[in-house]
């Protein structure tokens, strides 16, 4: 489907333009053949022992691993034995925020699942199908799964649909699928919609997904067109057959709008949930179903009853609980005539309804986000099916809305306009959970006892809920926080209440402690789990109890890293600069001090600059820094710099005047101790690889110029030496390393050879790669950041094949790490600066994004 040919394409694109629809958006990715084999780190000619780096680690991981899965029966928050494969066939994935996703691959299949909340289900479900039934005449003339599966099972079906005829377009939360049935003059275009819009807080939550079929009869004659949508009771796991799973058919009407079709009630012991399909009946379209059928069979009953006359028998009652062993499935068709050289819609819906969840603890209750709106009894699958179907042209407008002016700017390229919609994925499909603050939770309960001074944390919690998401499909830990500093930009412009939310959960976490023990595996030393007045790591994993127990990570003692609390810091101002929200300012002021104050202890000298101690002591965990670093210093003086501004905007004399005195010898330092006269050298303990370039040498400078602290009484950097680094990089991670074509390599020496001291100096780092074009379009290198950012679009969407599963790494030697993850996010900080640099050159007073995030 992905290969077919752009005369389709072209003809496409004008008819949508002759009904008004904007489809120049819509071919932006995925119409392309792709370079094999890529392979994960620790597969193939790739040891184990590279990745781990040290024997000791390996058997401390080994003997941790063994205990976790074989003894514990949970998953490893890194499955570094178990690598997720690469397959090449995802599309745009299903749903909104926090509910569950379902992914639909470019090529038509259902083939990923994340309903249990962080759990992945890599299946490819063959009953999940489309089918079309054309008839003329009383006679059916066509019928054709639109599949080119050639599947084992329900070999009663036609199968084999020619990709050459179709052309999926995916500009996320949106897909399209143009077929064209090969003989009959009639094109289908399948309309994939799901409800994330940004600033919506209610409807983004829903897990459901609309399809809307556009026929277009290009014959003489009337055709009656029926689209038939199956699927199966389940994920295409082992639960399919544990038995007692049923379905029943529906009708649910409101306002004057009638929908109707089949639930399938999925009754596992824990986190029970139901799947709906349905389709919308208006006038001149009929709706019929197939309450059950047997999908590991040969499916004639199903294909013949559709065969016959277009539509399915409709029996009333629900089916018979399914035996032990037994599977069963669901088909909902929905049809009507399409006159001569005429066009109808026909609009079918995938609701599911997972409303009370646990976690792999099973210790707590959760309650969907979704449920405020919707029942939480289970039962809600009728009702969002209907809403879905009567409000999807709704949402469609607010997301033409919202994407328009960036797709109508001739100033970008389209590979850009892909990657900062498509990247968007991994907001709801990153293992994400946005669950409500029980009614019956009062302060205490979130606050800890600790926790007293943050005001609005109740307030919050309670109106906009705790929202979380992984570090990376592979990488399962909630709200991972070194990682989140890149991926937060998505958040804060789009759904800011949402980083709210997050920042007063680490908030709490800061300001409390956990004293258990417990061994980590780098080093093999025991420490606590989490520390007073430090920044956690992470909040926890899906298979334990998030929020609850913090610190997933086992990996280093994250309580001596130093960029956790700086990244707090500078989050902080970030988010009260682009939303003005005073009462988060002042109650994130004191944990801020806290933070800062255990931060200085890294002063060792006392020179106004921090020094890292000679291990992996940040988010690159596998790359050791020695004393002065370029990464963490940057990060602590545009920290102690924000620090100032904060404490100008509160009124905090004594505050300010502290730390500009430290601002003022830190800087001092900092120039001295790593400037080189071109760029900052990684770090200053004078060894072989001290002089690396760094790519993410300006991550401090990035957010500077994200809050308009690059200039004047603010400016930490000395602007001419940031150019000169950033033209530096440009020169040799960028287009030094594999010809330019795949982004900036973490380090580079400077004679021009990746820095391979350690497994991610010579790693690219997609989201890396997308702040530091950030960086560059914020210094005025405007051409050099687009070519530098490009590099990663073309390797990861077009030659790796990864769409709508971005790494977090990959290397110049065909290997990757950690497929879906979350640092690519930091992609919306480039439009960030992209909107800075517009309101400056129309002489704004400030980014007009501050005034856009209040709705």
């Amino acid at each position: 489907a992905a290969a077919a040919a752009p005369l389709l394409m072209q003809r496409y694109e004008g008819r949508a333009r002759g009904r008004g629809v904007a489809a120049h958006g819509w071919r932006l990715c995925l119409a392309h053949r792709f370079e094999e084999p890529w392979q994960p780190y620790g597969a193939g000619d790739v040891p184990l022992a590279e990745v781990l780096r040290h024997i000791g680690l390996c058997w401390r991981y080994f003997f941790w691993w063994y205990k976790k899965t074989r003894l514990e029966k949970k998953s490893p928050f890194i499955d570094l034995l178990y690598a997720v494969p690469l397959q090449q066939i995802y599309g745009c994935p299903l749903g909104g925020i926090g509910g569950g996703t379902i992914t639909r691959g470019w090529r038509g299949e259902f083939c990923r699942w994340q309903l249990n909340p962080g759990i992945y289900h890599y299946e490819t479900v063959i009953a999940d199908q489309f089918t079309v039934c054309l008839r003329r005449k009383g006679l059916t003339v066509y019928q054709q799964v639109l599949s080119v599966e050639r599947p084992s099972t329900l070999q009663g079906w036609n199968w084999g649909y020619c990709g050459h005829y179709a052309f999926y377009h995916a500009l996320y939360p949106r897909a399209w699928t143009v077929y064209e049935l090969p003989g009959q003059n009639v094109v289908l275009t399948c309309r994939q919609v799901s409800p994330v819009i940004p600033h919506d807080y209610q409807d983004s939550s829903l897990p459901v997904g609309v399809f809307i079929w556009e026929v277009e009869n290009g014959n003489d004659e009337d055709v009656e067109v029926s689209i038939m949508f199956s699927l199966q009771n389940g994920m295409g796991t082992k639960e399919d057959k544990r038995g007692g799973h049923w379905n029943e058919p529906f009708a649910f009407e409101k306002e004057g709008t009638r929908v109707a079709g089949v639930v399938l009630h999925h009754c596992t012991p824990v986190n029970p949930f139901s799947l709906a399909i349905s389709a919308r009946e208006k006038a001149g379209t009929t709706v019929t179903h197939f309450t059950a059928f047997n999908p590991t069979g040969s499916g004639k009953e199903v294909w013949q009853d559709l065969l016959q006359d277009g539509r399915l028998d409709s029996p009333a009652g629900e089916s018979a609980p399914t035996e032990k062993g037994e599977v069963t499935a669901a088909a909902v068709c929905t049809s009507c005539t399409v006159p001569a050289r005429g066009h109808r819609t026909l609009e079918l819906a995938l609701a599911w309804d997972m409303p009370r969840v646990h976690f792999g603890s099973k210790e707590k209750l959760h309650l969907r986000r979704y449920t405020r709106y919707f029942s939480s009894e289970g039962n809600a699958a009728p009702a969002l099916s209907h809403y879905a179907l009567t409000h999807y042209e709704e949402w469609e407008k607010k997301i033409d809305a919202w994407q328009k002016p960036v797709l109508e700017n001739s100033q970008l390229p389209p590979w850009y306009k892909s990657a900062l919609f498509n990247e968007l994925y991994f907001l709801t499909d990153g293992g994400t959970i946005w669950v409500e603050l029980s009614p019956e939770c009062c302060k205490e309960d979130v606050q800890g006892p600790a926790g007293t001074g943050l005001s609005q944390l109740l307030p919050v919690l309670q109106e906009y809920g705790r929202f979380a998401y992984l570090e990376g499909q592979e990488y399962r830990m909630y709200n991972t926080y070194d990682v989140h500093f890149y991926a937060s930009f998505a958040l804060i412009m789009l759904w800011p209440k949402l980083q709210i939310s997050l920042q007063y959960d680490i908030a709490v976490t800061v300001v409390n402690e956990d004293v258990k023990l417990r061994q980590c595996l780098m080093g093999g030393q025991t420490a606590q789990v989490k520390l007073k007045n430090v920044v956690p790591h992470d909040i926890g994993e899906p298979d334990d109890e998030p929020w609850q127990r913090v610190n997933a990570y086992l990996m280093h003692d994250t309580a001596s890293w130093k960029d956790l609390n700086l990244k707090f810091v500078l989050q902080v101002y970030r988010d009260y600069y682009l939303t003005q929200n005073s009462l988060y300012l002042r109650d994130m002021w004191p944990v801020c001090q806290a933070v800062m104050e255990t931060e200085l202890q890294f002063d060792k000298d006392n020179d106004g600059l921090i020094e890292n101690g000679g291990f992996a002591d940040q988010t690159y965990d596998a790359w050791v820094v020695t004393g002065a670093s370029a990464y963490c210093g940057g990060l602590w003086l545009a920290a102690v710099c924000m620090m100032c501004k904060m404490a100008d905007v509160l009124g905090d004399h004594e505050t300010m005047q502290k730390y500009s005195a430290i601002l003022q010898k830190g800087k001092e330092s900092f120039e001295r101790l790593l400037w080189n006269g071109k760029y900052y050298n990684y770090d200053s303990s004078g060894s072989v690889t001290s002089n690396s370039i760094m790519s993410d040498q300006c991550a401090g400078q990035w957010f500077l110029g994200a809050c308009g602290l690059d200039q004047g009484q603010f400016e930490v950097f000395p602007k001419s030496h940031v150019v000169s680094a950033l033209k530096t990089i440009f020169e040799k991670n960028v287009m030094g390393f594999a010809g330019g074509t795949m982004g900036a390599v973490n380090g580079m020496t400077p004679h021009g050879a990746p820095d391979t001291s350690s497994l991610q100096s010579k790693e690219v780092w997609i989201g890396v790669v997308y702040a530091l074009a950030a960086t560059m379009i914020q210094e005025g290198l405007v051409e050099e950041g687009f070519r530098t950012a490009e590099g990663c679009y073309r390797t990861v969407w077009e030659k790796l094949g990864m769409a709508f599963q971005t790494p977090e790494a990959y290397c110049e030697k065909k290997v990757f790490r950690s497929l879906a993850y979350m640092r690519p996010l930091s992609i919306w900080s480039m439009q960030l600066a992209l909107q800075s640099r517009a309101g400056h050159a129309a002489a704004a007073p400030a980014p007009t994004l501050a005034n856009t995030l209040h709705p």
